[in-house]
């Protein structure tokens, strides 16, 4: 049993479906996205997994804290949680404050810390006495390991996750895993004409960056090794190999 932050669409919404499919059950969590959420549900179920859509602004820590025991309330077990949910709001060093870093920190880097903890509380109290191994997987993004100064206070809370990833991993062994993967470039956006995200696409060593296909495998791959911990898997076509000045989208 997994739950997927972010599943309403996009690349959580892909990692839910080949999740699914691989023979998990899901809930898929979302914040606004309610339609595509029950739209996400209804594929997974047509995939022969048990489904359900959870509501929560992770921003909010009662809103955070309370996910974890509503999904045990409908499914009475979670075995991982794969955190794919994402606030990417563009700041500057020149524009930084406050409120543009407490956002992106609430959302990207203490939910899933708050998630990862409700998970190995839930573990502990599922088999007392007994070493039964949950997963967390915490979508990163390759920019960390190829930085660039735009999106300032997004790249500041995923640098502090890919952090809590080692910390985590120490902190809850063997109780739990915790695993990141960081893609690419994978989907394009508002920003990026389809023309120009194919060809920042291409710009790798492999000639190709991830797919979201590539993403929800990986992730899958981390679910079910069960020797990874603390460390994270770039899934990029080697970009972070390559130096960028500027975020893709603003390339």
């Amino acid at each position: 049993m997994v739950l997927v932050t972010g599943a309403g669409k996009r690349l959580g919404r892909d990692i839910a479906l080949h999740l699914a499919q691989a023979g998990w059950h899901v809930a898929v969590h979302y914040r606004l996205s309610g339609r595509e959420a029950q739209a996400t549900v209804q594929d997974c179920q047509a995939l022969g997994a048990d489904s359900a859509a959870f509501a929560a602004d992770l921003r909010d820590e009662a809103a955070c804290r309370a996910l974890v025991p509503a999904v045990l309330r409908r499914f009475g077990r979670l075995d991982a949680v794969v955190n794919s949910a994402s606030t990417f709001e563009h700041d500057s060093a020149q524009t930084f404050g406050f409120a543009a870093l407490d956002t992106h920190l609430r959302a990207n880097t203490g939910a899933a810390i708050l998630l990862a903890q409700a998970l190995y509380t839930h573990l502990l109290e599922r088999s007392p006495g007994e070493t039964a191994i949950g997963t967390v997987v915490n979508l990163l993004d390759q920019k960390l390991w190829n930085m660039n100064p735009d999106f300032f206070s997004y790249t500041l809370s995923k640098a502090a996750l890919e952090a809590a990833n080692t910390m985590l991993a120490m902190a809850l062994a063997p109780v739990m895993r915790v695993v990141g993967v960081a893609p690419g470039l994978t989907l394009t956006s508002h920003l990026l004409s389809d023309e120009k995200f194919q060809a920042l696409h291409r710009q790798s060593p492999l000639g190709r960056s991830s797919t979201p296909q590539d993403v929800a495998a990986t992730v899958r791959f981390a679910l079910d090794n069960r020797s990874l911990t603390g460390t994270t898997l770039l899934v990029d076509g080697g970009q972070h190999l390559m130096r960028f000045e500027r975020d893709f989208s603003l390339m």
